[in-house]
């Protein structure tokens, strides 16, 4: 599969526009980016949708887990 350029400054310009829309979750993820996630922390997301319906999920770190985030870091 060859590399597109195109597509990564497609996707940098969208970043941007997601950014600009969105300043206070960008800077959210960015502080738990630089924070330490340890095993065992609890990451929950909610949704709540337009008509009144709520979704819930969370997930417990595991070691494994902290390999994935690690290696997503170095990309």
């Amino acid at each position: 599969m060859a590399f597109n350029p195109m597509k990564l400054i497609e996707l940098k310009n969208l970043r941007d526009r997601f950014a600009q829309n969105h300043p206070k979750f960008v800077k959210f993820m960015g502080d738990l980016a630089s924070s330490q996630i340890e095993e065992g922390t609890i990451l929950e997301v909610t949704v709540k949708k337009p008509d009144g319906r709520t979704m819930v999920s969370n997930i417990k770190v595991t070691a494994s887990d902290l390999e994935m985030l690690q290696a997503i870091k170095q990309m």
